[in-house]
């Protein structure tokens, strides 16, 4: 197996380079572990390769907070210091710099 460097750290606010969705890190495989499922719902033509790092996303798009799982392929830092909706955000994470939160050492409830 090919050894792969993470691009992404965990508190990294990055955005989708297609769709209209950003978050920040809180997890990071290696290399694709979700279901097959879940892959094959993705329509073959815009599939993303297995063999890259994946990353879990506090995410949030114009309508609703969510959790993501996103190829790094698919993944672009997002500098523009807007704050995140997400409310699992603030449980976890606290500011640190543009574009970058730090993990709280605490969670809040």
């Amino acid at each position: 197996m090919k050894q792969r460097i993470a691009k992404f750290n965990i508190g990294e606010v990055v955005r989708h380079k297609n769709f209209p969705f950003r978050g920040v890190v809180f997890d990071v495989d290696a290399e694709f572990a979700n279901s097959e499922e879940w892959w094959n719902a993705i329509p073959a033509e815009i599939r993303p390769d297995k063999d890259q790092p994946f990353y879990h996303l506090l995410a949030e798009n114009d309508e609703s907070e969510y959790v993501a799982y996103v190829s790094e392929q698919n993944l672009e830092h997002d500098d523009s210091d807007e704050p995140l909706r997400n409310p699992n955000v603030a449980r976890l994470f606290e500011p640190a710099s543009v574009g970058r939160l730090r993990p709280k050492s605490v969670f809040a409830n």
